[in-house]
């Protein structure tokens, strides 16, 4: 079973995560979260590496256990990790990079959450 790792303090700049996704071959693109519900525990069909690269807010584990994230954490979330994000009360911007050149939002599509979906009209 694939689970979410937090990496606190993974990155102090923006070439450090430039260089990170060199390495992992990755695909690049910036994600704004601004104020939104927490989410409920789901998962994806591809491995995302998420960087914080400001605000913070906290993901939820395959428990539902909170893990706190902020500026300079990195997420890795295998393919099939349970997990959600929290409830943001302020923007957080991601750089988020996806193991495949697809679609931004066919990447992030939640499979089998875990509870309704929130309202996220705003």
């Amino acid at each position: 079973m694939s689970v979410m790792t937090v990496d606190q303090g993974y990155f102090e700049t923006y070439a450090d995560v430039m260089q990170d996704i060199a390495k992992t071959g990755y695909w690049p693109t910036t994600y704004v979260s601004e104020a939104s519900p927490e989410l409920p525990v789901h998962y994806h069909n591809y491995d995302i590496i998420g960087y914080v690269v400001s605000g913070s807010t906290y993901v939820l584990d395959e428990d539902g256990e909170r893990v706190n994230i902020g500026q300079g954490d990195r997420l890795n979330i295998p393919k099939g990790a349970w997990h959600a994000e929290g409830q943001v009360t302020d923007t957080v911007t991601y750089i988020v990079t996806i193991s495949e050149p697809i679609a931004f939002l066919e990447a992030l599509m939640p499979m089998e959450p875990r509870g309704p979906w929130p309202d996220m009209t705003p």
